[in-house]
């Protein structure tokens, strides 16, 4: 029986609510994903405080809310203690993300879900992974590789393979295999044949322009409301898809020579653009290669202006700009804001990049048509005066000597255990209450003395003549050159960095935004204020897909030629699942699964694997030939048991039977056509062939990323005449590979 493999739902099936999902392989539990949404409904995690005690890892793939927005809450509440595994940059924008979301938070309301704590305290359990590197789980998950993969999308985003005897399970959510300006697209499509793939339907039921069109678009549309005199309002995410904006406009501005200002506005958005700087090695191969040539980092921001608070922008120039503001459903932070002030101009737009999340006011806007008005609740944080501060003070001083009171009888309660009901008296370290000497008096026949002395949990040797302390000399080693060292002592560990590093709002040089750190260190007694109004909706509102997310026609593309021995359909309207399900139910060898919140599904790989040992027998007349970084060989051998009963490939009794010589290895015709002409072979490419010399000519057929099975078998053709240039350029091809 193959790896036993079942997937449970636990939030984002048959809809757009977040993404978590349990998937236990073999009896060891992941966690993949573990989102919430901006409205932080608690009802939300229900099924998921039902399993989180039972978690054994957990696994991130993007660094925004949908995906890992309910780590901090679940680690609190529900005893989620598992180690958690990102790349870095879901690590680092991660926690960004979540920083900004406990400001824009705690500015309007008495937010207490989580705490700045609780979200440094969730992220400590982080391993951070490169892409493509295998991990190897130990203890109860011995035997389980885990590792990254380009996902494209957000920054650092992954598509998880997950690997059990030599069966691999993939999630994979969320992708985009378009190259962008910062990102490359996924190798999803690298994949072949796994044995289970979890996906999601959510654009399943979409189509995208071409990308020039849609830039075209795009900054047209600000450029023309830039012009008439009005204002653009974007309502972004604090440090995800807000980075493919910012490059966009930020080249545009460059060519155009545009003096619109241009800003960032969040609470993190200095420390953001910090750590994106940094980043570099994990976005698109362009940005990357521009650095280590020119030097010329792309996320400088010549044309942006970075702003912290809504005062700093209240103090910006008057004229039109392009304000780029968090939270991106607009249900808190700037943007909720700025678009309470500019909705009533029929001169500003507010351009949406992506959907907003079910239930919020950006999704209320996108509606077609919009409405004509909306109700907003308008929030913020005032000092206390008067008599309310005066109640406040009062409170807080009762609530002080409560604890001061609750904090003496606990010591005396600790004191009582500690001694007993009754003091004995003749224990020389307690003091006798009937005692009546000063404490100045002296007593001894050399002139001075002692008084008896309440030591807890110290007993003084007999032989000594008053109470002393032990005193233990250190010992110092020393050699020729002075004392000896441990360097160990001197080595500042990686997760100490880490927890210097990682603070509110802090950049990577240690410092605090002032705007994130007035919000921690003003301690002054506030209250919040709220009020109801009624916004007239005049301005444009615009919605253009900038998700970063494949198509449906892509999606269905990819999956097909990914071809996964079982389909698990996740997140994504009912609509969009039931069509994604249908059209994969009309492709052979491809078994679909949609399962509903809490139904477990059982995706066991109906294949038969077996472990054998191989016999040192067998071994020691096996010979190898080193192929790059691998070494292969062909071995016959004969199936047999060991003692322990376990299977074993053992030397064959009777002659080997002869087989067809094997070809091994990859050959890239670009490299073999430098080869040829390093042997003074005229060779170029003419028709995707590759023509060597006067008469011979090389062509590959079949598709050149399927693995296995003869319609995707890849092959080499030699067309030419039987000539001296023939067998002298099928020779220099068989040297390119290794005969088994």
């Amino acid at each position: 029986m193959g790896t036993s493999v079942q997937v449970t739902p636990l939030s984002g099936v048959y809809n757009e609510n977040p993404l978590s999902y349990l998937v236990s392989i073999d009896g060891f539990n992941f966690l993949i994903d573990c989102g919430w949404n901006d409205h932080f409904d608690p009802s939300l995690l229900q099924p998921l405080s039902k399993v989180a005690s039972k978690i054994d890892a957990v696994l991130l793939s993007y660094g925004d809310m949908l995906h890992l927005g309910a780590l901090p809450f679940a680690m609190k509440q529900f005893g989620l203690n598992a180690p958690v595994f990102s790349t870095e940059p879901v690590y680092r924008l991660g926690l960004l993300t979540m920083y900004d979301q406990s400001f824009s938070r705690k500015a309007v309301s008495e937010f207490d879900l989580f705490s700045l704590d609780d979200i440094d305290s969730a992220f400590q359990n982080f391993t951070r992974l490169t892409y493509s590197q295998n991990h190897h789980l130990s203890g109860k998950g011995e035997g389980i590789v885990i590792a990254p993969h380009v996902a494209g999308h957000l920054l650092g985003g992954t598509v998880w393979k997950i690997t059990k005897d030599g069966e691999d399970v993939v999630y994979a959510v969320d992708f985009n295999h378009r190259k962008e300006r910062h990102l490359n697209g996924t190798v999803l499509e690298s994949f072949y044949r796994p044995a289970v793939l979890i996906t999601d339907a959510y654009n399943a039921l979409n189509s995208q322009p071409s990308r020039q069109q849609r830039d075209k678009q795009f900054l047209e549309t600000i450029l023309k409301t830039l012009e008439g005199g009005g204002n653009v309002l974007l309502p972004v995410d604090s440090a995800g898809r807000v980075l493919e904006l910012l490059l966009i406009l930020e080249q545009f501005w460059g060519q155009r020579f545009l003096n619109y200002p241009i800003f960032f506005l969040s609470y993190v958005s200095s420390s953001t653009i910090d750590y994106i700087k940094s980043f570099l090695e994990w976005m698109s191969d362009s940005i990357a290669k521009s650095f280590e040539t020119s030097r010329d980092n792309a996320f400088l921001m010549k044309h942006v202006t970075l702003l912290i608070s809504k005062d700093e922008l209240d103090n910006a120039s008057t004229g039109p700009k392009v304000v780029l503001a968090s939270v991106a459903s607009l249900e808190a932070g700037f943007s909720h804001d700025i678009f309470a002030e500019w909705a009533a101009d029929v001169k500003n737009l507010v351009l949406f990049t992506e959907r907003g999340q079910f239930g919020t006011l950006a999704r209320m806007l996108q509606a077609d048509p919009p409405p004509k008005a909306v109700k907003m609740t308008m929030s913020r944080r005032v000092p206390l005066v008067g008599d309310e501060l005066i109640a406040y003070e009062e409170e807080q001083k009762r609530l002080k000597r409560e604890e001061e009171l609750k904090a003496s009888l606990i010591k005396e309660e600790e004191s009582k255990v500690s001694h007993g009901p009754d003091n004995n008296l003749s224990d020389p370290m307690v003091i006798d209450s009937g005692n009546t000497h000063s404490p100045l008096d002296v007593v001894g026949s050399r002139g001075s003395g002692h008084r008896d002395i309440l030591i807890d949990g110290f007993v003084p040797p007999s032989t000594s003549v008053a109470p002393m302390f032990p005193f233990y000399e250190n010992s110092l080693e020393w050699d020729e050159f002075g004392e000896v060292i441990n360097p160990d002592d001197y080595v500042v560990q990686d997760e100490d960095m880490d927890q210097a590093a990682m603070h509110v709002g802090g950049d990577i040089d240690g410092k605090l935004d002032e705007g994130s750190a007035s919000l921690i260190l003003d301690t002054k007694p506030s209250k919040v204020v709220s009020n109801e109004l009624t916004v007239q909706v005049k301005c444009s509102l615009i919605y253009m897909d900038y998700e970063g997310r494949s198509d449906g026609r892509s999606i269905k593309s990819i999956l097909t030629h990914v071809a996964p021995l079982k389909l698990v359909m996740v997140h994504g309207s009912a609509e969009a699942t039931e069509h994604l399900k249908q059209h994969f139910l009309n492709i052979k060898n491809v078994q679909v699964y949609a399962p509903q919140i809490e139904e477990t599904i059982d995706v066991t790989s109906d294949l038969c694997a077996y472990k054998v040992q191989l016999s040192e027998k067998l071994m020691s007349n096996v010979l190898f030939k080193k192929l790059g970084d691998y070494e292969v060989a062909w071995v016959d051998a004969e199936v047999g048991k060991t003692e322990n009963g376990m299977l074993s490939l053992l030397p064959i009794s009777s002659p080997a039977p002869p087989h067809k010589s094997v070809l091994v290895g990859d050959l890239k015709m670009a490299d073999f056509k430098q080869f040829l002409a390093s042997k003074g072979v005229q060779v170029e490419f003419a028709g995707g062939a590759l023509r060597c010399g006067e008469y011979v000519t090389l062509r590959k057929v079949g598709n050149p990323s399927q693995k296995g099975g003869t319609s995707g078998t890849q092959q080499i053709i030699i067309e030419g005449p039987l000539c001296e240039d023939y067998y002298k350029i099928r020779e220099y091809l068989y040297s390119q590979f290794y005969l088994l």
